[in-house]
């Protein structure tokens, strides 16, 4: 029997957190009807054992590499028999039936594309990374210039966090992040499903950028929570920070032309001059991780100011 939806985890080394999330999804459940698909990308800890003993009705998927992020939800897609296909991070704990919740709404609420929620750290206070504005010229320009970092949450100066909203609203949005995003499986097939060139970070902003164009309005559902503790699955701070910004420099590459495109990536890499420049002079009554983490960023431009290839290789 077709299922209402097909929910896509894609693990690495998410044997802390993943137990926690898929007894959520499965004790959350209402009344939707839910296939369970999780890709390991090669994990090097117990994720997979965990799974095969603990998780027995889940449909694991071993593709014996690591695939990435977007090849990987391509490829737990392709197993899917839903009405919709949901991407959930392992590192996050469905709330208050959240499931059927987006999945409602969605259906009430039909033509939107990509459909989001409101996403929550593991002490109740929001955890405002479910979704973002567009990138655009504009919002470059205010980070070339440090104005993000000066101002942050500002909508004005701040334009792609969207300011100060809580995201306890019924709102549309430029981008919805893979942490929990709906589609309807048409819709996904229509769009493409993920960009595999896109290794890990960015993949999420360009499948909304593409729904933008198809004339679709990806839009956040405030009653479908969840607690997402960011960054717990992810590698160390440094190779994530180049991950994130090679990401965003393929979203340049990708979707701008001519002028706007060297104008964005000179913006990018201004950027974190910047802030390299300002962390080597506080450097010394900094001891956290930032210092050095824009520093590396900076002299190592060259290995993400070129965005991801065709072939999707990592940036490890």
């Amino acid at each position: 029997m077709k299922a209402d939806v097909a929910i896509v985890i894609v693990s690495y080394n998410s044997e802390d957190h993943i137990g926690a999330c898929l007894e959520s999804v499965f004790t959350q459940r209402k009344d939707v009807n839910q296939q369970v698909i999780v890709v390991d990308n090669d994990s090097r800890d117990g994720t997979v054992e965990l799974i095969r003993r603990e998780f027995p009705q889940v449909e694991l998927v071993v593709p014996g590499t690591n695939l990435g992020f977007a090849a990987g939800v391509n490829l737990g897609v392709k197993h899917a028999d839903a009405e919709f296909v949901l991407l959930l991070n392992p590192d996050t704990v469905i709330l208050d039936s959240a499931v059927d919740v987006v999945v409602d709404f969605a259906r009430r609420n039909p033509g939107h594309g990509l459909y989001g929620g409101r996403t929550l750290r593991p002490d109740g206070s929001l955890e405002p990374s479910s979704c973002w504005g567009l990138p655009t010229l504009w919002s470059m320009t205010l980070f070339a210039f440090g104005l993000t970092t000066l101002a942050p949450r500002n909508r004005w100066l701040d334009p792609e966090s969207l300011g100060s909203w809580q995201r306890d609203t019924v709102r549309e949005v430029g981008v919805i992040t893979g942490c929990f995003l709906l589609s309807p499986l048409k819709v996904w097939s229509e769009l493409g499903g993920l960009d595999e060139r896109f290794f890990m970070y960015g993949e999420d902003a360009d499948l909304a950028m593409r729904a933008h164009r198809a004339g679709y309005k990806p839009v956040i559902c405030p009653d479908a929570r969840l607690v997402h503790e960011v960054g717990a699955c992810s590698d160390t701070p440094v190779h994530k920070t180049m991950l994130l910004y090679r990401g965003k420099a393929s979203l340049v590459r990708m979707h701008w032309k001519g002028v706007p495109q060297a104008m964005g990536l000179f913006f990018l890499a201004t950027g974190t001059g910047l802030r390299a420049a300002l962390s080597r002079i506080k450097r010394r009554n900094d001891a956290s991780d930032s210092a050095g983490r824009w520093q590396t960023l900076w002299q190592q431009r060259s290995k993400w100011i070129c965005g991801y290839g065709s072939t999707g290789e990592s940036a490890a």
